[in-house]
């Protein structure tokens, strides 16, 4: 197995820890009105990017496994949910026996990494990698680690267009405890194929940030088909990018 470095680890995942011991969840992963859409129209996203009826799926950085769980009704054969927060997985996995769906949904604590065990070949057919690039101190080296994968991935990340994520990026206290930051998608499909993966898509889309008001989020929602549809306004004004490689 690759040995990790103590390099590997941010600070924030501590933060995510003390957010779960808190609360019991991640913040956006709450039942507030605007992270419940834009959840929805993510994992939308993603459950249209790939064929997962009986597939094995790696959830890199997985977290509380809110979005881990979910995969269960996308018909996989099994699903492992990979995050180095152990408060986080010890919450995800009391999420899976609540929910009834641990026999296809597990969570361990690891690192994005040190994987080689998770990458031995025929062992998964997709990796998901789920707003997590834009936590971890080396994004480009993590995806370079994933370069004798045979199979698909999928990146999900904050849209490093945006300016107003630029803007929060800088100023909101939320953000700065996280250690969060964007890229652009170009960087990130530059990172993609250096690692030797061939990008079939990426796009843009949902028009709802994660923490603002009912109201607003009503009107963004529907919004947002419009705007998802214009080139040069989805790519500045849509909160996240989705971008499926494989090998």
């Amino acid at each position: 197995m690759t040995k990790t470095q103590p390099s590997d680890i941010k600070k924030n995942v501590q933060r995510f820890d003390e957010d779960v011991r808190d609360s019991g969840s991640y913040a956006y992963t709450g039942d507030r009105l605007s992270a419940r859409l834009a959840n929805e129209r993510i994992s939308r996203s993603i459950a249209g990017a790939f064929d997962f009826r009986d597939a094995t799926v790696l959830d890199l950085g997985c977290g509380d496994g809110a979005y881990t769980v979910e995969f269960a009704k996308f018909g996989v054969r099994q699903i492992v949910g990979l995050d180095p927060a152990h408060v986080a997985i010890d919450a995800a996995r009391v999420r899976a026996e609540t929910l009834g769906v641990a026999d296809k949904v597990r969570f361990e604590v690891g690192n994005i990494y040190a994987l080689d065990e998770y990458l031995v070949p025929g062992r998964f057919d997709c990796i998901v990698i789920r707003g997590v690039l834009h936590h971890l101190p080396d994004p480009a080296r993590a995806l370079a680690g994933l370069s004798a994968f045979k199979g698909t991935i999928i990146v999900l990340e904050p849209n490093g267009n945006n300016p107003v994520l630029k803007l929060l990026e800088r100023f909101s206290r939320y953000h700065i405890e996280h250690e969060e930051r964007s890229f652009r998608p170009g960087l990130i499909r530059d990172w993609l194929t250096t690692a030797g993966l061939s990008v079939h898509s990426s796009r843009m889309l949902n028009l709802v940030p994660f923490f603002c008001p009912d109201s607003m989020a009503k009107v963004l929602r529907a919004a947002e088909p419009l705007v998802e549809s214009i080139p040069l306004l989805r790519d500045i004004a849509c909160g996240q990018s989705i971008i499926v490689a494989s090998k």
